[in-house]
This record gives C-alpha cells, sequence and structure tokens, in this order.
C-alpha cells in the first residue's frame, strides 16, 4: 500500500480531535475516529496537526494521542505527529517525547508569527531534525506561517537525512516539479482541491482533512495513480469536488469537518476550542447546501445527515490552556 522506502504512508488523514461540548478531549470518540479512517483505507494518521486544532492542544495531550493512534491502529497505519512551535527549543522538546511516545514520524511546520529569514526557517529545521531519528516531513504553508521555505532552502534541507518529504500547502507546481527533479524528497499534496494535480506530477500522496469524512475515495484515487489509471482517479476526484468545497471553503477544516461528522454521526460533538467557533448560521447554510451536491462518495452518505447548529456555535474554553506559543 506504500511506495518502497515510504515510511509515512500515501493516504494520510490530518485527524480532528474530538471534544466533548466543554471542550475536553473526547479520547473514546478519538479511538473510535481513528478506527474508522483506518478502516475506509488510510495508511497514515497526522495527530496534532493544524486540523487537530494543535495550537490549542497542551502538550500532555499532543503526547497521549499519539499513544492513542499507536494502540489503535496496532500497525494498521503510522502515526505521525504535526504541529510544533514557533520556538526551536520547544519543538525540540516536544518531537523528542513524541518519539518516545511512539511516533512513526514528525512532521514540522514552518515557524509562525515571529516571521524567521529563511537562514532561521533552515536552522530551526535542521535542530529539530537533528535530535530525532524519525523521519520528517516539513510542512510549508505560508498562508498560516506568514513565510515560505523558499526553492533554495528546501534543496539545502533535502540534504539532511532524516528530512525526507514536504506537505506542500503552497501550491507552486512548477516549484514541486522542480524538487521533484532535483531531489529525492517525497511530495505530500497539503490541499485538498489539488490532490489530485499533485499526484500527477510525482507526488507520493496526499495530507488531507476532507479525508475525515470519506477516506475511501482516497484510498481509491491514489491506488488508480499507482496503477497508471487516470480515467479511475480523475473521476473520483469529480465525485469528491463538491464535498472538498464544503469542507475547506467557507471556515476553516477543522470546524467544518467536525460539523460534517457530528451531523453524520460520527462524534459525539461538533465542539472547537476558541478562537475556533463553530459555523454561523449562514456558513452552515453554505456548507449544507454543498453537502446537497455530493452522490456516490464511499463513507458519505448525506440521506440521513443531521446536523446540529446549536451544538456546534460558539467554541469552548478547555480546563487546562495549551502550551503553543
Amino acid at each position: 500500500m506504500t511506495h518502497s522506502g515510504n515510511p509515512f504512508g500515501q493516504v494520510l488523514v490530518a485527524l480532528v480531535t474530538p471534544m466533548t461540548a466543554d471542550g475536553e478531549v473526547d479520547w473514546p470518540a478519538v479511538e473510535k475516529h481513528i478506527d474508522d479512517v483506518i478502516t475506509a483505507g488510510a495508511d497514515g494518521i497526522v495527530v496534532t496537526g493544524t486540523t487537530g486544532e494543535t495550537s490549542t492542544l497542551t502538550d500532555p495531550e499532543k503526547l497521549k494521542l499519539v499513544e492513542v493512534g499507536k494502540s489503535v491502529s496496532a500497525g494498521r497505519a503510522k502515526i505521525i505527529t504535526g504541529g510544533g512551535s514557533n520556538e526551536t527549543a520547544h519543538a525540540i522538546e516536544l518531537y523528542k517525547a513524541s518519539e518516545k511516545a511512539g511516533a512513526d514520524g514528525i512532521m514540522i511546520v514552518t515557524p509562525y508569527y515571529n516571521k524567521p529569514t529563511q537562514a532561521g526557517i533552515l536552522t530551526h529545521f535542521r535542530l529539530v531534525a537533528d535530535a530525532t531519528d524519525l523521519p520528517v516531513i516539513l510542512y510549508d504553508i505560508p498562508g498560516r506561517t506568514g513565510v515560505p521555505i523558499k526553492y533554495e532552502t528546501i534543496l539545502r534541507l533535502a540534504k539532511h537525512p532524516n528530512i525526507l518529504a514536504v506537505k506542500d500547502a503552497k501550491g507552486d507546481f512548477s516549484e514541486v516539479s522542480r524538487v521533484l527533479n532535483q531531489t529525492d524528497l517525497m511530495y505530500f499534496s497539503g490541499d485538498d482541491a489539488n490532490v489530485l494535480p499533485h499526484l500527477a506530477i510525482g507526488a507520493t500522496g496526499l495530507i488531507g482533512v476532507t479525508a475525515n469524512v470519506a477516506a475511501a475515495p482516497y484510498r481509491t484515487i491514489i491506488d488508480a495513480v499507482n496503477a497508471g489509471d487516470l480515467a479511475t482517479a480523475t473521476a473520483e476526484h469529480k465525485r469528491l469536488e463538491p464535498l472538498v468545497r464544503a469542507v475547506m471553503t467557507h471556515v476553516p477544516g477543522t470546524v467544518a469537518a467536525k460539523y460534517i461528522l457530528h451531523g453524520l454521526g460520527r462524534i459525539s460533538s461538533p465542539r472547537v476550542r476558541l478562537p475556533l467557533v463553530g459555523p454561523e448560521e449562514w456558513e452552515a447554510a453554505l456548507i449544507e447546501d454543498e453537502l446537497d451536491l455530493v452522490q456516490d462518495v464511499p463513507g458519505a452518505d448525506f440521506s440521513n445527515f443531521r446536523p446540529d447548529r446549536n451544538a456546534a456555535a460558539g467554541g469552548a474554553l478547555p480546563k487546562v490552556h495549551g502550551t503553543t506559543r
């Protein structure tokens, strides 16, 4: 199911962190959701990433998510810890602890808010990669971090023995092609709408938000691309398009994914932690309009969709604040 030499998998779910109505992690729901997406075809799980609300999780919660993921997956899928920190020292300690907790790999986000130079970005990634024996995915998402990992920096980072891949949410396909031509790095699509285009130019897989709702179609796309069957991959891409739009367009993907999963009865609450809030009435209506267009998508049967806009409203203040700076 994975490429030779690929320690991450190909269908990776950027896992939401199910929570109770008061904003505490719902651990039984976490276990169920991980099992659901693996059963549907995921061979990698990214816990504590952006979609998992890493910014408002405590470090102990992040480490427990790794431990729970390893226990539930039982070897069926790789467990990758995402997130990180914009403080290099904190990131190093967090990833060291994640390795001890059993993570199979780490995904390091570009330092955010303090907007380091490329020299600072290079040093940050190198020092974190030096601190662990785990394989590393670089997370390039300038829309959230404020700074891209520039092409020249990626080439230099590719020489590090632990840095094996990039999650690309930058959408510069010419740069992706250029890096794939000049390095051995694997690429993972970090934009749900661009999964098939990324795969078409040589990407290894995806790290997707919509896969929380429907992982099986992404398994179909990956298997079809691996077999050189572009027609099947394209047909599945087209079927997924309205669901991707519902999840990724109107509110943050975390918010929409939880709203949809709750409406499907797959998690007990759609609650997110502040400053994220659930969709407003008009946003929920837009999401539901998109869902009305979803047809024949495995795992996404909306005939009994029962959204609860009141349950999703607002956001929660957890008992213990997070530690992400």
